[in-house]
């Protein structure tokens, strides 16, 4: 497993993220410590997720239209 600092991690999240999706694992070190790994995700992982967004598909088709009224005024109603 490669390591590196969170310094260079932040700039170069993208390429890190890339080499992750070809299934490298990169751990990532704040101070001389790993803390975090950033490595490719699993097929049930990803299924998971489109699961996820697929329900969120499915409730935003069955939302109705709230008439007019604007959800900064829904949120106000709920402070009172």
């Amino acid at each position: 497993m490669r390591k590196v600092g969170l310094f260079e991690a932040k700039q170069k999240l993208s390429e890190l993220v890339e080499r992750a999706s070809r299934g490298e694992r990169i751990g990532i070190t704040r101070r001389g410590k790993l803390v975090a790994q950033v490595g490719p995700a699993t097929e049930d992982e990803a299924a998971e997720l489109k699961e996820i967004f697929a329900g969120f598909e499915r409730i935003r088709k069955k939302a109705k239209p709230l008439g007019g009224v604007t959800i900064k005024e829904l949120i106000e109603e709920g402070r009172r």
